[in-house]
C-alpha cells in the first residue's frame, strides 16, 4: 500500500452497494466488477476466473492479491446470493439495499456481502501505514450457492498452479447464531447424500401373498438408519446423525401394492467416520433387514464433503481477542452446523470462519445490524493488525 491509497472504505456503503448487484446464482450481476474497481483502487493485483464444466453453469469469479512474499493472509467469501423467492413477501425491495432503524435489508446482506464489504473496508485502513511484511488476497466465487463446481475449488487448483500458497485463510460466512460474537467456526461436519430404493413386487391389494409390498420394508430400513447410532462424537463435533427427507412410492390408486418404495436421505458425520466407512455400515444394516423381511434394495451414497477442524492456535487466538476487545464477548469454537467452502479450503490452508449473524440468511426481508457491520470491520481490522503486527 502507498501513501495515495485512497482514504478508508464506509463498510455500509461497500456492503449496499453489492446488495444492489443482483447475482442470484450462477450470475456476476455487476457484484465482482464492483470489487474489482476498488480493490485496484487499493493497489490489489485482480484476476478474473472464469470455470466452466459439462452441465453446469459458466461461473466467473475474482482472485485479487496486495504483495508477494509469505505470511500469506486469505479472506475468502462468495458474492452470489440465493433467489429472492416470494418478491411480495419482502417488505422491501430485495435488492434496494434500505437501511431501517439501524439495520440494513437486502439478499446477500448476511451471507455474504456484508462481510465482504467489511473485509475490503477493513484492508483500507491499513493503507496509511505503507507495505505490509506479508500479502492479503481474497478468493471470492460466484458458485457457493450453486453447485460449487465452477468456483472455490477450482480456484484453489489455479492457484496452486501458480505457485501461490495460502498461510491462513477467513471466510466470511455468517456464523454467529443470535448476535455478533457468539461463535467461530473451526471446522464442519462432514455431509453425504444417499438414495435408496426397496424392490417389490405389484399387486393386488386384496392379494398380498401374491405380491411383495416394498413398503414395509422400507419402514424398518428407515428405522433402523435412523434410529443407530454412529457414533457418540467428539471433543470438536456432535454425533453423526443420519435423517430421511423423502420416502415416496409414486401411488396413484388405493388398490395397488407398489412395485417399488424410494427414499433419500443425508448424513452428517464428525471426524471418527468417512463416507466410505459409512456405506459399509449402512449396507450392513440394510442387508439385515433383507434378512429378516424378505426383498431387495439398491443404494447410491454421494459426497458432498469431508469432516475437518482446525486445531486451536494462533489464527483463532488473533480471531478471539479481536472479538474479545469489540464485542465483550468470548466466542465458541465450534463445528456445528451446515457446510462452507472451507471444506475445500482446508486442504490448502488453516481455515477458520466468523462473519455476521446468520438468523436472516437466506429468508425473506434478510437483514444486518449497521452496528454490527461496523463491529466486524473493527474485529476483521484488529485480526489483520495482528497478523502482520502492524
Amino acid at each position: 500500500m502507498t501513501e495515495t491509497s485512497p482514504k478508508p472504505f464506509d463498510p455500509l456503503d461497500l456492503a449496499q452497494k453489492l446488495i444492489q448487484c443482483p447475482s442470484v446464482t450462477p450470475l456476476e450481476g455487476g457484484a465482482l466488477d464492483t470489487l474489482q474497481d476498488w480493490l485496484t483502487q487499493l493497489g490489489f493485483v485482480c484476476t478474473r476466473l472464469p470455470f466452466s464444466a459439462p452441465d453446469t453453469p459458466d461461473v466467473d469469479n475474482l482472485y485479487a492479491r496486495l504483495g508477494t512474499q509469505a505470511p500469506h493472509f486469505c479472506f475468502a467469501g462468495h458474492t452470489d446470493v440465493v433467489p429472492v423467492g416470494d418478491v411480495d413477501g419482502w417488505s422491501v425491495d430485495p435488492f434496494g439495499a434500505e437501511v431501517r432503524d439501524g439495520t440494513l435489508f437486502g439478499r446477500g446482506a448476511t451471507d455474504m456481502k456484508g462481510s465482504i464489504g467489511c473485509f475490503i473496508a477493513a484492508v483500507s485502513r491499513l493503507s496509511p501505514h505503507g507495505p505490509l511484511p506479508g500479502s492479503i488476497s481474497l478468493l471470492i466465487t460466484g458458485d457457493e450457492e450453486g453447485p460449487a463446481i465452477n468456483g472455490t475449488i477450482k480456484m484453489l487448483e489455479w492457484l496452486a498452479d501458480q505457485g501461490q500458497t495460502i498461510d491462513d485463510c477467513l471466510v466470511g460466512e455468517p456464523t454467529n447464531p443470535t448476535q455478533l460474537g457468539e461463535m467461530v467456526k473451526i471446522g464442519r461436519r462432514g455431509s453425504v447424500n444417499g438414495w435408496l430404493t426397496v424392490l417389490g413386487a405389484q399387486g393386488h391389494i386384496a392379494y398380498p401373498h401374491l405380491a411383495k409390498n416394498p413398503v414395509p420394508i422400507m419402514a424398518r430400513m428407515a428405522d433402523r438408519l435412523s434410529s443407530f447410532a454412529f457414533d457418540e462424537g467428539t471433543e470438536h463435533f456432535q454425533p453423526t446423525n443420519l435423517e430421511f427427507t423423502t420416502i415416496d412410492v409414486g401411488a396413484t390408486t388405493t388398490n395397488v401394492i407398489p412395485a417399488k418404495a424410494t427414499a433419500h436421505y443425508n448424513i452428517r458425520f464428525n471426524d471418527t467416520q468417512t463416507a466410505e466407512g459409512l456405506e459399509t455400515t449402512i449396507r450392513s444394516l440394510l442387508d439385515d433387514v433383507t434378512r429378516e423381511l424378505g426383498g431387495a434394495y439398491e443404494l447410491k451414497m454421494v459426497k458432498s464433503g469431508d469432516a475437518f477442524h482446525t486445531e486451536p492456535g494462533v489464527l483463532t487466538d488473533l480471531l478471539t481477542r479481536a472479538i474479545e476487545k469489540t464485542t465483550g464477548a468470548t466466542p465458541e469454537l465450534s463445528t456445528s452446523g451446515g457446510t462452507s467452502d472451507a471444506r475445500f479450503i482446508k486442504n490448502y490452508a488453516r481455515v477458520v470462519e466468523f462473519g455476521l449473524v446468520s438468523q436472516s440468511m437466506h429468508k425473506v426481508d434478510e437483514h444486518a445490524k449497521v452496528d454490527d457491520i461496523f463491529k466486524l470491520t473493527d474485529i476483521y481490522e484488529a485480526v489483520l493488525r495482528g497478523y502482520f503486527e502492524v
